[in-house]
């Protein structure tokens, strides 16, 4: 596959079936990414990618032409757009899927990797707190091209710096869904990508732990490929916090039964990405809560017995 989505050849994929790479070149046409920040199963492992560019132009991750534009269901919501497209781009060796833009390109057209294909929508995929992104998964020719789940893994193919953090921040945007923190720091917006860390370094991805599930990527996600610590079948112990709250096989990670607290209050949890834009910070996710600008506030874990799970 040409350079918008080519096959890493330096490590396994997350399973036996093949990983597809999106590059560093592509990547920084976004302020982040996320792999694991939803709770439908074409996440799942890792198997899809969203892309949030800078404006609310979709562009697109691949090179390639277009194969067909069609309207696809979507559960309804009050703040979503009435349809949901699917847009699918013959790239080569794959078949991008591509949602939550309306499109303006149609069969026939050929694409460059950053190309508009259209505005991105407010899809009812979306929980009301998540801005709107580029999703896009990978399916060889020989596949269900318009089946939801099914896409083979994806390896985002750039170094992504682990930040530590105390859990301690001051609020400096809120909304009636979410307050953005101003810490931890971005310590080089633009330049590279930054995520919050694990206990031990590595980068949490995700909805944490209002999913069932989230990832950890590492420096380059070089050991997107192995199945546990050293290659193993056994999972690894994720904390975050001062606090276990996951067990991570390979980069996938099943979050224990944890709540998050801010100022000691329970929260529905946090936002978590890969990001190169100046606003970066803990994203707090928190209907019903408000917060105030300008406050302060301090982020905790622990352990419960009933657990915020959505989708």
């Amino acid at each position: 596959m040409n350079g918008d989505g080519e096959r890493r050849t330096d490590a396994p994929p997350t399973d036996a079936a093949e990983a597809v790479t999106l590059p560093e070149s592509t990547l920084r046409r976004y302020r982040r990414f996320s792999l694991y920040n939803s709770p439908y199963p074409a996440h799942d492992r890792g198997r899809a990618v969203d892309l949030y560019p800078a404006t609310n132009e979709g562009l697109s991750p691949v090179a390639g032409e277009v194969l067909e534009t069609r309207t696809v269901r979507a559960p309804p919501k009050p703040y979503a757009h009435q349809s949901e497209y699917l847009i699918l781009v013959d790239s080569g060796e794959y078949v991008a899927r591509i949602l939550h833009v309306d499109p303006t390109v149609e069969a026939g057209d050929r694409v460059e990797v950053g190309d508009s294909l259209g505005p991105m929508i407010r899809s009812g995929f979306f929980a009301p707190w998540v801005a709107n992104h580029v999703h896009v998964g990978f399916r060889r020719h020989d596949q269900n091209l318009r089946r939801a789940s099914g896409s083979l893994p994806v390896v985002a193919d750039v170094s992504v710096e682990p930040l530590a953090w105390d859990g301690v921040g001051t609020v400096v945007e809120t909304a009636e869904t979410y307050a953005l923190l101003d810490a931890p720091a971005h310590p080089a917006p633009g330049r590279t990508f930054a995520g919050i860390a694990t206990d031990d370094g590595r980068v949490l991805d995700g909805g944490f732990a209002h999913y069932a599930g989230g990832g950890v990527l590492t420096r380059g996600d070089e050991d997107a490929g192995a199945t546990g610590p050293e290659g193993s079948d056994d999972p690894d112990s994720v904390s975050f916090l001062g606090h276990p709250v996951g067990e991570a096989t390979g980069r996938d990670v099943a979050w224990r039964d944890v709540e998050v607290l801010a100022n000691g209050e329970r929260i529905t949890g946090l936002s978590l990405f890969a990001a190169v834009d100046p606003e970066f910070g803990a994203k707090l996710v928190c209907p019903g809560r408000e917060f105030a600008v300008g406050e302060e506030v301090r982020v905790s874990v622990r352990d419960t017995d009933d657990p915020v799970r959505l989708g």
